[in-house]
């Protein structure tokens, strides 16, 4: 394995009735005013918003209310998140909803603690926290990112249409809060493009080097077996508590840090999908359950064991009677299958993305990323964009 250093700075309370039972010991020692950011209505509709503010009027805090987060939040919003945070001189930042929820509260727990450019210093390039960004907490009501465990923070600056993210630990939630009944809140195009992001998460880590035996490869591969297995489970039966309680913890598990460590990580296709997202708003589990088929068509051949391997251990395929090219192959086939079994689009077109797209700006947007069996130049990135159509 290559070397690494491990640090979570998360401390995780999980399971049904945690945020009853921990919240408002969870804010003590924060000042007296909370700052609570959500989403979309969904939060608000299950009743987990009101929830989570007759908790806190019960501690005495004083709440600053910073709702409507987008899916794709923007830097727009993270300086108007921070302005509002010190306005109300807020202690605590209290992110209820899913990843892009989360996400924003990192990146205005940052811009609200610095004077200068956020944008320029730490998301355009990696930067050093010499500060202490503003504290974060997290009740997670979406499974799939992972967020709640990790300091990274995805924005779109929608001037530049870049959207890109950085992983700084300063920025990691103090509590991350999870009930795996608040998921029930979203819908099942949301449930399944969550678990879909869980599931390409650790296809990045797994189809990275080292190849050698490695205890993450080995996790990875159980991993995306219970994700899919569950994933299925929670489609036939969108009540099934054990389905989503796995989902859950296993979005956890791929971004706290603990699959990654002695690997590289191939983020080529996540990158490609964020490009997408920031020219035409499309969805990202979407995004991702187009792009990776095709992506590893172009790839495979540059890392063979590692993609027979996936086909045997994740989907069962036999090899008997197979080169270990037709193996690899057939796993891939078996990955498309699975993505529209599950209900999401395996063509742009069917994204809403048609050949009136400008695709080859696109393309010319995307970063050439290192981490994966092979480095693309931009035209195989456009030919992918094409092929996907």
């Amino acid at each position: 394995m290559n070397n690494f250093i491990f640090e979570n700075g998360t401390k995780v309370f999980f399971g049904k009735g945690c945020v009853k039972e921990y919240l408002a010991c969870l804010t003590k020692g924060y000042g007296d005013t909370v700052m609570v950011a959500c989403g979309d209505d969904s939060v608000k509709k299950s009743r987990i918003y009101d929830e989570v503010v007759s908790i806190l009027n019960r501690t005495g805090k004083q709440i600053a209310e910073f709702p409507g987060i987008t899916a794709n939040p923007t830097y727009a919003e993270v300086l108007e998140g921070a302005k509002l945070a010190r306005k109300h001189r807020a202690g605590l930042l209290l992110g209820v909803g899913g990843g892009p929820v989360m996400d924003c509260c990192k990146a205005i727990s940052i811009a609200a603690r610095y004077e200068g450019d956020a944008w320029e210093n730490f998301w355009a390039r990696p930067g050093i926290l010499d500060f202490e960004p503003l504290p974060v907490e997290v009740i997670v009501t979406e499974a799939g990112t992972g967020s709640e465990c990790s300091g990274k923070a995805v924005i779109t600056n929608q001037t530049l249409r870049v959207k890109t993210g950085r992983d700084y630990p300063k920025c990691n939630p103090k509590f991350a809060l999870m009930d795996p009944s608040y998921t029930l809140s979203v819908s099942k195009s949301q449930m399944v493009s969550g678990g879909f992001d869980t599931l390409s998460h650790i296809m990045e880590i797994y189809f990275s080097g080292p190849d050698e035996d490695n205890v993450s490869d080995d996790m990875a591969q159980a991993l995306m077996g219970n994700v899919i297995r569950n994933l299925r489970a929670a489609i036939e039966n969108p009540e099934n508590y054990t389905a989503r309680s796995n989902l859950m913890w296993a979005g956890t598990m791929v971004e706290n840090r603990i699959i990654k460590l002695g690997k590289r990580t191939d983020c080529q296709c996540r990158q490609m999908a964020r490009q997408m997202e920031a020219y035409t708003d499309c969805g990202h589990g979407g995004g991702l359950a187009v792009l990776q088929p095709v992506y590893y068509r172009h790839i495979y051949k540059d890392g063979p064991g590692k993609f027979k391997r996936f086909a045997v251990e994740v989907w069962g395929i036999s090899p008997e009677g197979k080169t270990d090219e037709e193996i690899a192959c057939a796993g891939i086939d078996a990955l498309k299958d699975f993505i529209r079994e599950i209900g999401l689009p395996v063509t742009l077109r069917e994204l809403g993305v048609d050949e009136n797209t400008d695709l080859k700006a696109i393309a010319d947007s995307c970063v050439s990323v290192s981490g994966g069996y092979r480095r693309l130049a931009h035209g195989e990135i456009f030919e992918i964009f094409r092929e996907c159509l």
